[in-house]
């Protein structure tokens, strides 16, 4: 039998969810039924709402999506993989280390500091311009190398966060029981920290598939890229929408999960 206190709760729950609901649906009649009214409505509509357009379009670029994902799913890998070992150059204790620990500051501050966009035009651009022959001055290989530094120095952080919040109780009693100091981090701290900063991250590999549109400045025709050469040929924005709705269609599922798996950990602590 539920306590008068989880009826209660289950009360209110229910009565806040029905609030939401409402002013929710309020807002959204607000908005399709006062946004025709305003005078430029008819244009704007032709131009980012074409029927015609969008259903012409959507296919090539869903087919110009496939390259996102491409370039995504091998450029998720080598970030996870650089910004571990980042993380694990910046936890580095050993005197003898300290070289390694403060290129690792140093690549960060960097990294984190300067534009993903500037980091693909100097390298998309730059690397090339040596002369190398193919497949050496791909924009496909420097587009891929320029996020992988630039995320790799945000995912070394987050790593980096979930390693400090290990308490140090652990590493002491990891290393009196005769475990190296290699080995606890191996077998003590990484499993933990890895599964702490599971939402963090994917946060950011969320960010890291719509910041692949990017390398469209560079060369690679993939769906932002794709969306203007339909804009341009038939004069119209809508391409650009029904790319948006694609990425939405990948995004948001993710970022919900993302947010399950936060809820999940807090509860967990709780």
């Amino acid at each position: 039998m539920p306590t008068r206190r989880q009826i209660h709760e289950a009360r209110i729950r229910r009565r806040s969810a029905a609030v939401a609901a409402a002013s929710s649906l309020a807002v959204l009649a607000a908005i399709v039924l006062l946004v025709p009214l305003a005078p430029g409505w008819p244009a704007v509509k032709k131009s980012f709402a074409n029927g015609e357009v969008f259903a012409k379009t959507f296919p090539g670029l869903l087919d110009a999506f496939l390259l996102d994902i491409a370039i995504f799913a091998w450029s998720a890998p080598l970030i996870f993989a650089a910004g571990l070992i980042v993380a694990l150059m910046r936890d580095a204790r050993a005197p003898a280390l300290y070289p390694l620990r403060l290129l690792g500051i140093v690549y960060t501050d960097v990294f984190r500091g300067v534009p993903v966009i500037l980091v693909i035009y100097l390298v998309g651009f730059g690397v090339p311009g040596l002369g190398m022959p193919r497949p050496w001055n791909s924009p496909y290989l420097w587009g891929t190398v320029a996020l992988v530094l630039t995320y790799a120095a945000y995912v070394a952080e987050v790593f980096r966060t979930g390693i400090e919040s290990i308490h140090q109780s652990q590493r002491a009693a990891a290393l009196s029981l005769g475990l190296s100091e290699s080995d606890t981090m191996r077998y003590v701290i990484l499993p933990q920290a890895i599964r702490r900063v599971v939402p963090a991250n994917m946060n950011l590999f969320i960010a890291l598939q719509k910041d692949v549109a990017l390398l469209s400045f560079i060369g690679p025709v993939e769906i932002f890229r794709q969306a203007g050469v339909y804009k341009s040929l038939l004069a119209n924005f809508t391409p650009y929408v029904g790319a948006a709705l694609i990425f939405l269609a990948v995004t948001i599922p993710a970022t919900r999960y993302a947010d399950h798996l936060m809820a999940k950990q807090l509860r967990a602590r709780s």
